[in-house]
């Protein structure tokens, strides 16, 4: 599990992972940047962090509420992408959320990168649920059209 002292860490993976998705703002621009987005999820949520010989290799978060529990800001280090270190995070972040009594993992994915992802989260057992339109806030950002297409899996 995350710490605090690990904001940095996890804002460096998270945006190294989502670099990719710079084309869907207006002006591109980090994933997370100094906002206070991070913070607001460190108070809502946990982040668990990777590691590999003492080196960050990859975060994911999860926010439990209830019986579920949403899942996000699945990141894996660019050098590291393609070794199974999603999977094992995705296992990892489904077992914390197990232990917190959450019986259903959402998550979701933006439309314009559904042909990469969706692929990817069903191999994990997840299936989708329906869509959602972006909030206003977002669609102000957003240089593609799109929305959210929402996915979960029973625990």
């Amino acid at each position: 599990m995350a710490t605090a002292d690990d904001r940095e860490v996890i804002r460096m993976l998270v945006n190294q992972a989502f670099e990719v998705e710079r084309f869907l703002k207006k002006g591109g621009g980090d994933r997370l940047q100094g906002d206070g987005e991070l913070e607001a999820l460190f108070e809502r949520g946990t982040f668990l962090v990777k590691t590999e010989d003492g080196e960050p290799v990859g975060c994911v978060y999860i926010e439990p509420c209830g019986e579920r529990a949403y899942l996000g800001l699945l990141s894996i280090a660019t050098a590291r992408q393609g070794a199974g270190l999603g999977k094992q995070l995705n296992a990892a972040a489904e077992q914390y959320a197990r232990e917190q009594g959450c019986r259903w993992m959402d998550l979701r994915v933006v439309s314009p990168r559904a042909e990469q992802l969706l692929p990817v989260y069903r191999k994990l057992g997840y299936m989708e649920t329906g869509t959602q339109e972006y909030p206003a806030v977002l669609m102000e950002k957003m240089a593609i059209p799109g929305h959210f297409i929402l996915m979960a899996k029973a625990l």
